[in-house]
């Protein structure tokens, strides 16, 4: 059974930046297009970058640039690389494996715990 864990938020400054990790279990990973989603309070789970099997990425317009995605398929791992943080950006961040490299679709596991990222000064 696929599983995700992430870990890596915590409590920072405007500006500052975080680096999120998605460890991955289950999954054929080198096969997988793999994900990084977000959920603020009161808001549905949004899509904030994805990157293909080939590293191809695609990212959401209110983090483009200032966010980065990875992967390191012999750790079955994927990295979030946020910089220049905003206040909106605070949220639970989570990993998963989207159905296509499309932000906004389907994903193909249970969610994990997420891990939570605030932006405060």
């Amino acid at each position: 059974q696929a599983r995700q864990v992430e870990s890596g938020g915590g409590l920072v400054q405007p500006g500052e930046s975080l680096r999120l990790a998605c460890d991955t279990s289950g999954i054929i990973f080198s096969h997988a297009i793999m994900g990084w989603f977000r959920q603020a309070p009161g808001k549905q789970r949004e899509a904030v970058a994805l990157i293909t099997t080939t590293g191809t990425t695609n990212y959401a317009t209110s983090v483009k640039g200032r966010f980065t995605i990875s992967r390191d398929n012999g750790r079955a791992a994927v990295y979030l690389q946020m910089d220049s943080l905003e206040p909106e950006d605070t949220a639970v961040y989570y990993c998963n494996q989207p159905l296509t490299a499309q932000l906004g679709g389907p994903v193909l596991n249970q969610w994990g715990q997420g891990t939570q990222v605030t932006v405060s000064s």
